[in-house]
């Protein structure tokens, strides 16, 4: 299958370019950029005018809720949601059910995601077995059935010994440990902590529950030399403790949601369930930190964070509502409303969700995906084609995803997608 798409902006912040061209695509490739040979007879020729051609997003974090969860959401739907969002390629959590901790469960949901011929799946594996904490998974066998990593997801592991022999084992073999900063114990309220959550009568979480878990992995990483990607930082403290580790040269990265990019704890209101997050939304300081972080590079990439819940579990009163928003469509509008707000531009927006995630991922998406988030001749033809200048209302009912939740509801966002490619056939096209 032969594609033209013809007077495009095209826009790579991993090279720098940014100029009005034309992108020539056969075999699932690239096969050139800019000016096109006219002796090039396309199947299909797709018009961009108005429109940015960017590389497909690249989210770091997010459920796809199969297996064990299919009532919040399901392989198709999600990766439908994901297309729609011009996200190409995605990470998801290992806290499904079962949990995958077997390299069969792996090789399932790989399987199953080929089939479905949407974004490039890449699960992470469980850092123990069944997330309990205690007894460490086969890492090389997880490895060789694709996972990118390893991570407790949101299950805690409080055995600090049981984590230093992960980051050991880690380390021995170059794997990346995807750890969420929060200690167990400290981390069991429902709000920030502060004086919001006192008003609300709901029990808090405080800054030290991260910073707390983040001197320990600091910790283990020095005797270790492990590499370890911090998930979903929230607060100043903790973004200041990273910077430090950075110039120190310990082999960390990190990165936050799109929802602390732009959401307080305020914005709670009157128990409002959408807002029931994890980790949960913090003060306006911490806010500014993030986007200062995001903008100076401390924090590596921005992720969707996107956890579809069911109409049941999210429409109960505030502390017992299930944690989580949609996201995978949001993705790319939220990081261009940064952009636009913090002065950053677009170049840099894009970023955050194209090369500096996959950055993060390193060796891990194999030779085939090298060129995953750039725009490059030769590169597998993974493309975002989105007008800049469009602005939409936020409205969930009309997700393609299961999850019909969203903290933005009734915003007005810019960038809207019209059309995304992945591996050189068009996944998805606005009617």
């Amino acid at each position: 299958m032969k594609i033209l798409i013809k007077n495009g902006r095209l826009v790579d912040p991993a090279t720098g370019r940014d100029e009005p061209g034309d992108v020539a695509i056969a075999a699932g490739r690239v096969v050139a950029l800019g000016a096109v040979n006219p002796d090039f007879h396309p199947n299909r020729t797709l018009d961009a005018s108005g429109l940015v051609v960017a590389p497909g997003l690249v989210d770091l974090a997010a459920r796809l809720r199969e297996p064990g969860h299919e009532h919040e959401g399901m392989l198709e739907s999600e990766m439908a949601a994901a297309v729609a969002g011009g996200v190409t390629s995605l990470v998801c959590p290992p806290d499904t059910d079962p949990p995958l901790d077997e390299p069969g469960l792996v090789e399932m949901l790989k399987f199953r995601a080929r089939n479905l011929n949407q974004a490039h799946l890449y699960p992470l594996g469980t850092l123990t077995r069944g997330l309990a904490g205690e007894v460490l998974t086969e890492m090389a066998e997880l490895t060789e059935a694709g996972c990118v990593g390893f991570s407790q997801a949101e299950a805690p592991l409080a055995d600090t010994l049981v984590l230093q022999r992960a980051l050991q084992y880690a380390s021995t073999f170059g794997y990346t440990v995807w750890l969420r900063p929060q200690d167990a114990h400290l981390g069991k309220g429902v709000a920030a902590s502060g004086a919001l959550a006192t008003r609300l009568g709901l029990s808090g979480v405080p800054v030290v529950a991260e910073t707390i878990a983040l001197h320990t992995i600091f910790e283990l990483v020095r005797v270790t030399n492990a590499r370890v990607h911090l998930c979903r930082l929230s607060s100043a403290a903790g973004i200041d403790l990273v910077r430090r580790a950075k110039a120190e040269g310990l082999p960390v990265t990190c990165d936050v949601s799109v929802n602390h990019l732009h959401l307080i704890d305020m914005d709670i209101g009157y128990f409002n369930a959408a807002m029931r997050l994890t980790p949960p939304l913090r003060q306006q300081r911490d806010r500014d930190a993030i986007r200062a972080g995001l903008a100076d590079g401390t924090i590596d990439a921005l992720v969707s964070d996107h956890t579809p819940v069911d109409e049941d579990a999210k429409n109960l009163p505030f502390a017992e509502a299930e944690p989580g928003a949609t996201g995978l469509e949001l993705l790319l509008s939220l990081a261009l409303k940064w952009g636009e707000e913090s002065g950053a531009g677009l170049s840099k927006a894009l970023a955050t969700v194209t090369c500096a995630p996959v950055k993060v991922l390193g060796d891990a998406l194999g030779s085939l995906q090298s060129s995953a988030g750039r725009l490059v001749e030769g590169g597998m033809a993974d493309l975002c084609l989105f007008d800049p200048s469009a602005r939409w209302t936020v409205e969930p009912r009309a997700f393609r995803s299961q999850g019909k939740h969203s903290p933005f509801a009734g915003l007005e966002l810019p960038g809207r997608v019209r059309a995304t490619l992945v591996a050189g056939h068009v996944a998805y096209e606005a009617k």
